[in-house]
């Protein structure tokens, strides 16, 4: 992991493409403003576990529904 110190107004380069920059810092908040291509998704982790977690639960259903379903048969 690198860590990097940055100021408000600072920037964060990442290859050509994408830009990071500290927006503002308040109360021991960061707010950042990141420019990237617009077929790059961008996700905070915590709703990146949300979606894993959900994709696992979908699956596991569907291979119940398809147990079921040659047990119908």
């Amino acid at each position: 992991m690198l860590i990097l110190s940055r100021k408000e107004n600072e920037e964060i380069l990442l290859g050509n493409d994408i830009k990071i920059v500290v927006v503002g810092i308040n109360k021991g908040v960061v707010k950042l403003g990141i420019e990237a291509p617009k077929n790059m998704m961008i996700l905070r982790s915590e709703l990146a576990n949300v979606i894993k977690d959900a994709n696992k639960e979908a699956t596991k259903l569907s291979a119940d529904v398809s147990e079921l379903s040659k047990k119908l048969k």
